[in-house]
């Protein structure tokens, strides 16, 4: 995936689910029953606050939420009530454990995470559970699989067989695959390999959810049904806590990129802005060590939410990158975003933007950075939650109807 990469600017996508028809899914089933009784009573619940305009809790009303009204009950809704059931087939550490000193740490998390005990949202019975989770980690089948002998696309291949295995397992012993073809059931990953996962059978994986870094369009990844997560670069004990940075008076620098020159995007990148003597648009491969800038390897890097931790703007190139969590979050409010063609008029851009402007949209983004927040346990509305609700989102998507 090379379709994305973002800057930190220190001057200063719509939701992609849009109004669609749920997935009905016929059965007759006492326990379906009450778990579909509980979603309707929480979309109730969401729509009244919708047209009531108000908050199940104490949020913001800000325009960085498409509606703080709907996302602040959904959550609360959430909370109340979703439980989730992971498979306990499997071993670590392909299965149960992901990594978490990496820029790959969003996955470890989660599965670290969706596994804790005492955590509210585990389900204690898979008949309780409104979703289903399956604990495979695709960057630990990378890590400890992965041979410099292997050809990519072979071991893309043994991917596939791993996670189709799995399925066949658990589909086989539990009846929960089987009555939603996969529906209610998705897994999370942070390396590039992961939308390729699924692509072995696209018949079997059609309506599972999947949870991703990789989140571009043009690669297959689909909005209504699948989840855009945010990359952050682990240990989670290393990251500075969010501030606002220096102030906006002495932040010199319009715009700010470090990293390895590779992918279309860098490179058109480089061919405009690197190793040029200008001290607004700065453009680098590496800089020496004790300078402090957001880093990360891949396009859908950890540079963004960085940037977000330290009050700095992201502007953020991409054509075809879902933007993590905007069913909710209108980054339009709160980073700049640049198409690939824009690239060239990248300086014009971001000077266009007035300080009055920038100072607005920096204050949003004080406002949304507990959404990017790792707590260990987790909190509601931190990183964990946001995933989760997600993935919520998707769930209330569909729906079963007695046969």
């Amino acid at each position: 995936m090379n379709g994305v990469t973002s800057l930190s600017s220190c001057l200063r996508v719509r939701a992609l689910q849009d109004e669609a028809a749920p997935m009905i899914i016929k059965k007759d089933n006492i326990q379906v029953a009450r778990i579909e009784a509980q979603l309707a009573k929480a979309r109730g619940e969401i729509r009244k606050s919708i047209v009531q305009r108000s908050f199940a809790s104490n949020g913001s009303s800000g325009t960085m939420y498409r509606n703080p009204f709907s996302f602040y009950q959904s959550h609360s809704e959430m909370m109340k009530t979703f439980k989730v059931w992971t498979y306990k087939e499997g071993d670590i550490p392909l299965m149960h454990n992901g990594p978490m000193k990496s820029i790959y740490s969003s996955e470890g998390l989660f599965i670290e995470e969706i596994e804790r005990k005492g955590n509210p949202v585990v389900a204690n019975h898979p008949d309780e559970a409104h979703a289903f989770f399956i604990p495979i980690s695709i960057c630990n089948i990378v890590r400890y699989l992965f041979n410099s002998s292997d050809h990519p696309y072979n071991f893309l291949e043994k991917i596939q067989h791993i996670v189709e295995d799995y399925i066949g397992v658990i589909a086989e012993r539990y009846p929960y695959w089987n009555r939603t073809n996969g529906a209610d059931h998705f897994y999370v990953s942070c390396h590039d390999w992961g939308p390729f996962a699924s692509r072995g059978n696209p018949k079997l994986f059609k309506n599972l959810i999947r949870v991703l870094c990789n989140a571009n369009s043009s690669e297959g990844f689909v909005p209504m049904r699948d989840v855009s997560m945010t990359e952050i670069n682990g240990p989670f004990n290393s990251i500075p806590g969010v501030s606002s940075g220096q102030s906006p008076n002495n932040r010199s620098i319009l715009a700010f990129f470090a990293g390895g020159n590779h992918g279309y995007v860098r490179n058109k990148l480089f061919k405009y802005w690197g190793n040029k003597e200008d001290n607004d648009i700065q453009v680098h491969t590496y800089l020496q060590e004790g300078q402090n800038y957001t880093n990360g390897y891949e396009v859908a890097s950890a540079r963004a939410t960085e940037a977000i931790y330290v009050g700095c703007i992201p502007v953020i190139i991409k054509d075809h990158y879902v933007l993590p969590y905007s069913d909710v979050l209108d980054w339009s409010q709160f980073s700049v975003e640049v198409p690939l063609d824009k690239i060239p008029d990248l300086k014009r851009i971001l000077e266009d933007i007035s300080f009055t402007k920038y100072l607005e949209m920096q204050k949003r983004l004080m406002e949304v950075q507990r959404h990017f927040v790792v707590n260990l346990p987790s909190k509601p509305f931190d990183v964990f939650h946001m995933i989760l609700h997600s993935v919520w989102l998707r769930r209330l998507n569909v729906r079963f109807l007695s046969s």
